[in-house]
């Protein structure tokens, strides 16, 4: 039981890492104003947009953008963010991790 519980927190920290690296990049491409990178870097970028889409895409039709001036604050990132945090501690307190 402890091998899938730690099997489990494993899986939902390599996730977390996933939509990290998904805000990294989103981040870059809002900040750059001539954006344009190499091919190797789009098939990377979209291996995480791919894998992290389906849960935001989910969140984002509950939650809208936050106006902030003339930008708009996505806080379906943060919001998936947290709930993986206190998905991985439920794991970890259910398991004994």
């Amino acid at each position: 039981m402890t091998m899938i519980g730690a099997i489990l927190y494993a899986l939902i920290g390599l996730y977390t890492f996933m939509v990290i690296v998904r805000l990294i990049i989103e981040m870059i491409q809002s900040f750059s104003k001539h954006f344009s990178p190499p091919r190797w870097f789009m098939v990377v970028a979209e291996f995480f947009f791919v894998t992290t889409d389906p849960p935001l895409r989910f969140l984002r039709r509950f939650i809208p953008p936050l106006p902030l001036g003339g930008v708009a604050l996505d806080v379906s990132v943060i919001v998936l963010f947290i709930a993986l945090m206190l998905l991985s501690a439920v794991v970890r307190l259910s398991f004994g991790i």
